[in-house]
């Protein structure tokens, strides 16, 4: 007597491992699309607007994988199919960690006043003189930007201040250039009491502007600093952190 065999199923059917599947895909696009946004503005492939499509797809790709992925978990334990709980649990924490940056940035962006040109002296910014071409052909202005904006960075930035240092004109000079060369500024100019530079961000590559400039006193020589975006109205308080972390390594440099 012939015996048919009957093919067991996994319990569930193959419903928790396709969804797993989708997660992971919809992970992977988003990985691609987040991290190649700013490369491929950078060499010039895409403009910045689809730059920033490509983010925010990305973002949502993420979002999806989680949404996928929940669903597969809940899924999976019903069924008792823990490979795919497990994989789900994967994607879960891995678009999580994908995600923290952007909403850092944003949370970031939230918290300070949407100004692009930081300065230590409000009332009479260190100028940009040989970037100043570089900077007309820019969207931001070559100017600093005025009273509104200096009422905005006291309020969000009331650290943001010259530096006095008991040393010549020439050693903070050559501790300034040395600090700008070592941050991996492009510099422009230097003349006795005035470095101008360009900073370039590693993801995007965008290009601020930055002016050292040095006033001898009777009891030291004082530093201000001006650092501005070329692009956006908001920096997202880098400008600010670039003056804080460059003086305070000039500070520790002259020690």
């Amino acid at each position: 007597m012939a015996m048919q065999l009957k093919a067991s199923h996994p319990r569930g059917g193959r419903w928790p491992g396709i969804l797993a599947g989708l997660a992971i895909l919809l992970l992977v696009a988003a990985v691609l699309m987040m991290a190649g946004a700013g490369p491929a503005y950078r060499g010039e492939l895409i403009s910045l607007g689809e730059a920033f499509n490509l983010l925010r797809n990305g973002v949502y790709a993420a979002g999806g994988a989680v949404a996928v992925s929940i669903i597969t978990l809940l899924l999976s334990m019903l069924a008792r199919r823990f490979t795919s709980a497990l994989m789900a649990s994967l994607v879960i924490i891995a678009a999580a960690a994908l995600l923290f940056v952007p909403w850092q940035h944003w949370q970031r962006a939230q918290e300070v006043p949407a100004i692009h040109d930081i300065t230590t002296d409000t009332q009479n910014p260190p100028a940009f003189e040989a970037l100043a071409n570089a900077r007309r052909a820019a969207p931001n202005a070559v100017d600093y930007p005025g009273e509104a904006t200096a009422q905005q960075q006291r309020a969000a930035y009331p650290h943001i201040k010259p530096i006095i240092v008991d040393d010549s004109p020439q050693t903070v000079l050559a501790a300034a250039q040395a600090a700008a060369e070592e941050s991996g500024w492009r510099i422009a100019r230097i003349t006795d009491n005035h470095i101008e530079a360009t900073a370039t961000t590693r993801w995007f590559g965008f290009e601020d502007d930055v002016v050292i400039r040095l006033t001898e006193l009777d009891n030291g020589v004082q530093v201000d600093m001006r650092s501005a975006s070329r692009l956006g109205a908001s920096d997202v308080g880098t400008n600010a952190a670039r003056i804080e972390e460059f003086l305070s390594a000039l500070e520790a440099r002259l020690e």
